[in-house]
């Protein structure tokens, strides 16, 4: 019996196959080489906190038994750390999975979000996947532009999310610029401000999110406990008014977080001296890599987080795609950024002191070459 393509088997609902999916920084080097430094994923280089890696391992003895539902020891731990109310906290599985379930719980077919034009890819993804449609504005010196937001903003708006600071570039945007954006906004318009790097930023005109979240119905900060060491244990955290609390509730998992995230989890957030080691490790390093790569010529574009945008001569032999298959070759691992709109660039994370002298040295000598 003849069949139609549309009934021959299961199809996407419309609009799903022209999602472009998310690519990971690679991992491995060819064969042969002999040490590898990833620094394509901004991982710490410290590691995970001792502490957390212990109460991991007290965890394997009861993994038969579901985690708590509401992950309630850790939200106590995260707003005990940080000074806020566990009931405003929505715990999950990375920061990721909050962005998706609040663009599948506030964005509808014909709905707009607003995106900045190098911001994290997956935001473009969770909005598509809602049926609504993303709307990118332009930025001003690789950071992100109020006004340009604000122009964008139509009836039809819905979300905007902002990484603050945004990856890849590294750029922030000043707390008073984002309280003007928000000053700006339509009441029923979500500004969610995702502070994944918070952690690392040293500037006295940042923050991340929670004075702002306090006092104002339509404005979320997301975090995560990827970026100071525990990337494998996926944790990320919302922070938001109680109605949104309770409409996020009602749409994820329920059990959304495993037991041994958050049990690392909870040791990990209270481990001040790992995340204070961390913090001083990488704002030692990212002062000299910047430094270092600006002396071989290449242009860096200012960062606050724990990874560094590196752009490289318009020559092919000196591209940014030469010098990725460079430094593969010699074990460093830095991640491509072409879907982010820098077709020649690299994006390194402050890694360890041997892999960032490594950096220096073997794009030193790729220069010259």
């Amino acid at each position: 019996m003849n069949q139609t393509p549309d009934k021959a088997r299961p199809t996407p609902r419309a609009g799903i196959m022209d999602i472009e999916a998310y690519v990971p920084g690679k991992s491995t080097a060819p064969a042969g080489v002999a040490k590898v430094y990833k620094l394509s994923s901004n991982e710490n280089p410290l590691g995970p906190s001792p502490k957390a890696i212990e109460a991991a391992r007290e965890v394997a003895a009861r993994l038969d038994v579901y985690p708590d539902g509401t992950a309630r020891r850790l939200r106590e731990a995260i707003a005990e750390v940080h000074g806020l109310n566990p009931t405003n906290i929505v715990c999950s599985n990375g920061s990721d999975e909050i962005l998706g379930l609040l663009a599948q719980t506030y964005l509808a077919p014909g709905d707009e979000a607003i995106i900045t034009e190098h911001a994290f890819m997956v935001y473009k993804i969770y909005i598509q996947s809602a049926g609504a449609t993303p709307v990118s504005v332009k930025e001003t010196d690789e950071r992100a532009d109020v006004d340009a937001i604000l122009a964008a903003v139509t009836p039809r708006t819905r979300i905007i999310f902002l990484a603050n600071p945004n990856n890849p570039t590294g750029t922030y945007v000043p707390f008073q610029e984002v309280r003007r954006l928000h000053a700006g906004l339509p009441r029923n318009v979500l500004l969610v401000l995702d502070a994944a790097y918070a952690e690392y930023v040293r500037r006295n005109d940042y923050e991340a999110g929670v004075e702002l979240v306090a006092g104002a119905e339509n404005v979320v900060m997301t975090r995560t406990f990827s970026k100071i060491g525990l990337g494998g244990a996926r944790i990320g955290w919302m922070y938001a008014p109680l109605h949104i609390v309770d409409a996020i509730n009602r749409v994820r998992g329920p059990f959304n977080v495993n037991a041994t995230a958050i049990e690392a989890g909870i040791a990990a957030i209270r481990d001040r001296a790992h995340v204070e080691r961390s913090v001083a490790h990488n704002e030692t390093w990212l002062a000299w890599v910047s430094e270092e790569l600006t002396r071989l010529g290449l242009r860096v574009t200012p960062s606050v987080g724990n990874f560094v945008l590196i752009h490289f001569p318009e020559d092919k032999k000196h591209s940014a795609a030469a010098a990725d298959d460079y430094l593969t070759a010699r074990g460093y691992i830095l991640r491509r950024v072409s879907g982010y709109g820098f077709p020649n660039a690299l994006r390194m994370t402050i890694g360890t002191e041997e892999a960032n002298r490594g950096v220096v040295a073997a794009l030193k000598t790729f220069l010259k070459s």
